[in-house]
């Protein structure tokens, strides 16, 4: 019971700061609709993730590990389409320049919204259960 109170808190935590770092994700119902996805979110990650892995083995194993990624990307987007709570638009990132490092204005889809912040959530969550244990 306790690591699933953990699991729960990790992803309710992961999900806000994406949600405060990229502002094409968004929360509706406010702090209700942060707790009912933390907790679709955990149960995809449990169920939904595992399985995925599973059927996406042996492209896995041919790409050196290149799509572990897309399981957790599937999994955002069951999240965004099962919880009415949670909105992902495009987002048009204006760059940046910072003391001679550029990033380039880039119009970002929905899809492309979606990776990153599974990339995110993925890093956050893992170095989360990381600091944990």
């Amino acid at each position: 019971m306790k690591s699933v109170i953990r699991n729960y808190l990790i992803n309710l935590g992961a999900l806000w700061v994406t949600t405060q770092v990229l502002p094409a994700i968004s929360i509706v119902g406010g702090a209700k609709g942060l707790f009912i996805g933390a907790l679709a979110f955990m149960i995809a990650n449990i169920l939904l993730v595992p399985l995925l892995k599973i059927l996406l083995l042996p492209l896995n194993l041919l790409t050196l590990g290149l799509f572990a990624w897309l399981s957790n990307v599937l999994a955002l987007y069951f999240l965004v389409n099962v919880v009415p709570y949670f909105r992902v638009s495009p987002y048009s990132f204006s760059g940046i320049y910072w003391q001679g490092f550029s990033l380039p204005a880039v119009d970002l889809t929905v899809f492309q919204v979606v990776i990153i912040a599974s990339l995110l959530l993925g890093f956050i969550i893992h170095f989360s259960n990381w600091l944990v244990k």
